[in-house]
């Protein structure tokens, strides 16, 4: 039979190896879900994935049904052309038989005039001779000075021909086509948006519509999650949580593993809370708490799932 002494000693033994023990905090696994929607509304017609399934990045997900975004985009291409068809013929200016023609009307006004000059030549001979009047000699002046005006004029036309359009109506129609180029951009985004693909690669976590169901703007087709997202939450003490800094390392025990995971605290939240009620137990139900977050590699990550409880040392 042992002595009150022994006893004693035992006791004192117990309480020395419970502190040396490692504090243990409470806690579970929680994702950051990435929700893929479509910002544009259609019926569902394909869905490439499943749920349960991986995806990496840029795998096709799902397709709405886009037969009126083809058609907008069609017609935004349509008139894409026709807006740059028209700035090219306004640059060129008039048509090469146009060209012709007033260069043929000069060549004829050239030679008029050349055969007016010389008729005035002749009457001014005479009319320095006294031979005609001066009525005459007024109506060869004329007529030669009208033919050198109409060749003027013919010359200042086929020039204006060949510059082309305006300056003005080549800039009004130079904003057409950049506005056609952007209706265009338009059209093809919403046709892209009705076809999703992985922002990022992980876990198909859920599939939340079926084939041939209508999708609302914007509502969640296909739930992501991520090996990266993946994070620890657990629960301190507020003395112990004083202890725990952004950037501390943390071993994160498991169920079904043999050995800890090493997690960096990423948060500690500024306001202590009363202890969730799914960590009630006998010695903390009355006590308050501080949530922690830490982050594991995504590595350790891979193949665990949110929910799940887990133990955390320092």
């Amino acid at each position: 039979m042992r002595t009150p002494l022994a006893v004693l000693a035992i006791l004192a033994l117990g309480a020395g190896c419970a502190r040396d023990q490692p504090e243990v905090f409470q806690g579970y696994l929680e994702g950051e879900f990435v929700y893929v929607a479509s910002p544009l509304g259609g019926r569902l017609d394909r869905l490439e994935v499943a749920r349960g399934g991986q995806v990496a990045v840029g795998d096709p997900l799902f397709t709405l049904e886009d037969a009126s975004e083809a058609a907008a985009l069609r017609m935004a291409e349509g008139e894409l052309r026709a807006a740059e068809a028209r700035l090219e013929d306004l640059r060129k200016g008039s048509r090469p038989s146009e060209l012709a023609a007033l260069e043929a009307r000069l060549a004829q006004a050239r030679a008029a005039t050349e055969l007016s000059r010389l008729e005035f030549d002749r009457q001014r001979v005479l009319h320095e001779s006294r031979v005609i009047t001066d009525r005459v000699f007024d109506e060869a002046r004329t007529n030669h000075e009208r033919n050198l005006r109409l060749v003027d004029e013919i010359d200042a036309q086929l020039a204006t021909a060949r510059l082309g359009a305006r300056s003005d109506a080549i800039n009004a129609a130079e904003a057409a086509v950049s506005a056609a180029a952007a209706a265009r951009e338009r059209a093809a985004w919403q046709v892209d948006q009705k076809r999703a693909r992985a922002p990022v690669g992980g876990l198909v976590h859920d599939t939340l519509y079926r084939v041939g169901e209508y999708v609302a703007a914007t509502r969640p087709i296909v739930v992501l999650l991520p090996p990266q997202a993946i994070k620890v939450r657990f629960f301190a003490p507020e003395p112990e949580a004083a202890t725990l800094a952004i950037g501390a390392e943390v071993r994160v025990l498991l169920s079904g593993r043999s050995g800890p995971l090493t997690a960096r605290i990423s948060y500690v939240s500024p306001r202590p809370e009363f202890t969730p009620p799914v960590l009630y137990n006998r010695d903390n139900r009355s006590k308050l708490v501080t949530m922690i977050e830490a982050t594991l590699d995504p590595a350790d990550a891979a193949g665990l799932h949110p929910g799940q409880p887990v133990e955390v040392a320092r």
